[in-house]
């Protein structure tokens, strides 16, 4: 299962270098001025920009974290998979949370470009998809595991279909599930790493959470 799950993320990373060199101008985007609720700086934006993103140089752009994401993906799935959980939890949160850092990023520096809108949710996905391919399905249930996978699919199949190409920003459901996900696989993550059994049911919990969400965000985008 892990050899066909490597090789997947390989296939996942060379379809990313295809479309960055070769198919970019492809993709349907939003011309600028783009819809506010693309631009529109959040509270947790703010928080950001206070806190942590002063920390990033100027010339880190929000790309670059979008691309941490696709290249440490990997790395996060073979300490798990060589059971260094403790190794995988530290670099699995900060892979998670440079998702919401280049978001707030793009938006708090106005650098917001095509690449990211269309990579940064596929980052996301190749990110939680992988590592709950490796965690829920050893502690909890695989066919847990299989229904996220499934799920996340099914929803850039659906989007592409109703849209035909067109990229479309997540909603606060979505953004909602992702939370729920990242949360539930980094409770899960805990409990492999300290085993505290009071976090295997939170884990459990969060993670049913996220499979709502999910669903939910199969409606919203009017994607069935």
């Amino acid at each position: 299962m892990f050899e066909a799950l490597n090789k997947i993320i390989s296939k996942v990373l060379d379809v990313t270098t295809y479309f960055i060199s070769e198919r970019k101008e492809s993709i349907k985007v939003f011309v600028v001025p783009r819809p506010k609720y693309v631009t529109k700086i959040t509270f947790t934006d703010k928080v950001f920009g206070y806190t942590l993103l002063p920390l990033f140089p100027k010339f880190i752009r929000p790309n670059h974290l979008t691309l941490f994401r696709f290249v440490s993906t990997p790395f996060v799935v073979m300490a798990l998979v060589g059971g260094a959980y403790k190794t995988g939890l530290i670099l699995f949160v900060i892979s998670a949370l440079s998702d919401a850092l280049d978001g707030a990023m793009a938006r708090t520096r106005s650098k917001i470009t095509d690449w990211g809108i269309v990579f940064d949710p596929l980052a996301d996905k190749l990110l939680i998809s992988s590592v709950s391919v490796v965690t829920i399905a050893k502690v909890l249930n695989p066919y847990l595991a299989s229904a996220i996978v499934v799920i996340e699919i099914l929803l850039i199949i659906f989007a592409y279909l109703r849209y035909r190409g067109e990229v479309v920003p997540a909603k606060l459901v979505g953004k909602l599930k992702m939370i729920f996900q990242c949360f539930g696989v980094g409770f899960l993550l805990l409990y492999m790493t300290i085993g505290t059994p009071i976090l295997l049911p939170i884990a459990e919990y969060t993670i049913y959470g996220a499979i709502l969400f999910a669903l939910l965000s199969l409606f919203v985008y009017r994607s069935i």
